[in-house]
């Protein structure tokens, strides 16, 4: 007896590493494929091409104007005097539907601009809640058209369209100008 435990060493017990690095390998392919990336798009907006400083923009009467403009610190100006930024979607429906009624805001929906203006050094944020906002003026009063057509809401006329012509912008098209900042 006394042979066979001399014959028996103890061995310490092996981990297999051979196949460690394929595991790994197929771990960091597998994050690789299944990780989403955010992409920040920025504003879905086309920009018309520059003018041609030959031409003469078109004439704007001063009353068909609503002039935003939104400063260096954030601060908005609505026909320059400070205002805070839950006033502007209101001023832009008034301006909008005013029908020529008062004399402050527009003649016609088809005829007022709602023109936006910003600093160089504007925040970020500033313009795009202004910029929010003037555009929630815009579907609140494209919503109203379309119930006043004998739709529900605007979303679901839109829908009902397919690639027909859209009745409601037409009456009430979106004049928002982007202005270019002062040069400093």
């Amino acid at each position: 007896m006394a042979g066979l435990m001399k014959k028996k060493k103890s061995r310490e017990a092996e981990i297999p590493t051979a196949s460690m690095a394929d595991i790994a390998f197929l771990l960091l392919i597998f994050f690789l494929v299944t990780t989403t990336i955010d992409v920040d798009t920025g504003i879905g907006m086309v920009l018309p091409p520059p003018l041609d400083q030959e031409v003469d923009p078109p004439p704007v009467k001063e009353r068909n104007m609503l002039k935003i403009l939104v400063n260096e610190t954030g601060l908005v100006l609505l026909e320059d005097k400070p205002s805070a930024m839950s006033l502007i979607r209101g001023e832009v429906r008034k301006h909008v539907t005013n029908r020529g009624a008062d004399p402050n805001y527009s003649e016609d929906p088809r005829k007022a601009i709602v023109s936006i203006k910003t600093a160089r050094q504007t925040p970020y944020d500033a313009y795009i809640n202004v910029l929010d906002e003037v555009w929630m003026a815009y579907f609140e009063i494209w919503d109203s058209e379309a119930r006043s057509l004998g739709h529900p809401n605007y979303k679901e006329y839109v829908g009902s369209l397919g690639d027909g012509e859209n009745e409601v912008r037409s009456r009430v098209p979106a004049g928002i100008s982007i202005a270019e900042p002062d040069p400093s």
